[in-house]
């Protein structure tokens, strides 16, 4: 399938590769190994796939024995493989390097000997663990991937027109008209399968909601075993973490509280936990910021945070589990929004999913004070823009599911920051339309921003 990573592999053969490794880390099963085999067919004259989940001590005992003698290592490593390599013209991939930290370490020679190009692919939790002695090499380029965007989406439907429709009326301030109703169609599957490859291909090949849901509840199953797996001392609590992740959404204040985990429990507690979902591509924290400056960074706080599936159909997935499937009926009463349940979570993480993907760090606002009602309140995402000026470089944000919903918070926050402020934005299940200073937008539009 088409994705949007590919174009920044052939900006990196064209201006890079003498001089650096690709590094391609993000969460398992986000189709990292296919796009860049699929990179090294058609942009190479040959290519040696070595996947290090099934490599054997012939392949390996190279890394140890010859490389010292690069010479014989590439004549050794061709005859295995039964592949003719050329010079500048072929590629050789790493999968899953973290499983074989000489490989890693190997790249450093391997780069500076300039015969050939290299891309390594790894779990970011994984690839830190797999570093007891060895030199991380300097010669390495780290690129994240995430998964499938809404435009990815559409591309493995076959539908190439609607995105580039959406980004022009963003542009315009216009409405959809009759289009309206069938690109929110298109945008709620979207949300309930979600951007796992596997996933997408089975509902672009069936369209089947059941069959789409057994493929993700395999990559929730194989996220549990990896947390078994890799997560050794911290094992209870990333799994306490990672189930309470539903439940914690669905509250108003989204605000993580790690006191529901265990009494008196604290984020310093847990902390080793937290950032171990975070490496592995799993979960994607949103920090509050106690000002919506251009620095968002500068004033976050780190011990404040929502905790976001990466992917929403995981997340949709991972909520209704009751009976080990999602049936056909509950999928179709999401799709119609005729489920008597509060769908405000699911907006939100696929927002914070549509953010990451284009690029923003996740950052929201919260007051909660007591003695002053102007100053109590909550946005829900805040966005930098990309060209800094001298004010008015902050997007503020609130998501807002259903027909009835209150706006006093955004509107006392653009009262009380005018000078930080840019445009804000609503953005709900209806048409443009601006009010009160607000630019109100369809949900679907997130993707242009």
């Amino acid at each position: 399938m088409k994705r949007k990573i590919y174009e920044d592999f052939i900006q990196w053969k064209k201006n890079d590769a003498r001089e650096c490794a690709l590094m391609v880390d993000g969460a398992r099963r986000i189709g990292k190994s296919y796009i860049i085999e699929e990179f090294a067919k058609n942009e190479y004259e040959s290519y040696i796939l070595i996947d290090f989940n099934l490599v054997g001590d012939d392949v390996k005992s190279l890394f140890e024995l010859y490389l010292n003698d690069l010479d014989t290592f590439f004549m050794m490593l061709s005859t295995i493989y039964g592949v003719k390599l050329i010079e500048g013209k072929s590629l050789i991939i790493f999968d899953e390097v973290q499983l074989f930290p000489k490989a890693r370490a190997a790249i450093k020679y391997l780069v500076k000997d300039n015969r050939y190009d290299y891309i390594e692919t790894g779990s970011l939790i994984s690839i830190k663990m797999n570093v007891k002695d060895i030199q991380i090499p300097s010669e390495e380029r780290h690129i994240k991937m995430h998964p499938m965007d809404f435009e990815e989406f559409c591309w493995a439907l076959g539908d190439e027109i609607t995105v580039p429709t959406i980004k022009e009326m963003f542009k315009k301030r216009g409405n959809f008209g009759p289009l309206y109703r069938k690109i929110n169609t298109l945008f709620r599957q979207y949300i309930i399968v979600g951007g796992m490859p596997k996933a997408v291909a089975i509902f672009a090949e069936t369209r089947d909601f059941e069959k789409t849901d057994r493929i993700k509840r395999d990559i929730l199953t194989l996220y549990r075993n990896d947390i078994q797996k890799y997560a050794s001392k911290d094992v209870e609590k990333v799994t306490a973490i990672f189930d309470e992740i539903p439940s914690q959404l669905q509250k108003h204040d989204k605000a993580f509280k790690f006191a529901d985990l265990e009494s008196e429990a604290r984020f310093r507690g847990y902390e080793d936990a937290f950032f171990w979902l975070k490496d592995s591509g799993i979960m994607t924290p949103c920090y509050n910021t106690t000002e919506p400056s251009v620095g968002l960074k500068m004033n976050k706080e780190r011990t404040t945070m929502k905790c976001f599936m990466a992917d929403t159909g995981l997340l949709i997935s991972h909520t209704f589990d009751e009976n080990g499937i999602v049936s056909e009926e509950i999928y179709k009463k999401l799709m119609l929004d005729k489920l008597a349940v509060n769908f405000g979570n699911i907006m939100e993480n696929i927002v914070a999913q549509m953010l990451t993907a284009n690029g923003h760090s996740l950052y929201f606002y919260t007051n909660s004070s007591r003695e002053d009602s102007e100053s109590r309140m909550e946005i829900d995402f805040l966005v930098a823009k990309t060209s800094v000026t001298n004010k008015h470089n902050i997007y503020p944000l609130e998501i807002k599911s259903g027909k009835n919903y209150a706006l006093s918070s955004i509107k006392k926050f653009m009262k009380k920051f005018p000078d930080q402020l840019c445009e804000a934005f609503v953005f709900h299940e209806g048409e443009y339309k601006i009010q009160d200073g607000i630019t109100f937008l369809p949900l679907f539009m997130l993707t242009a921003l």
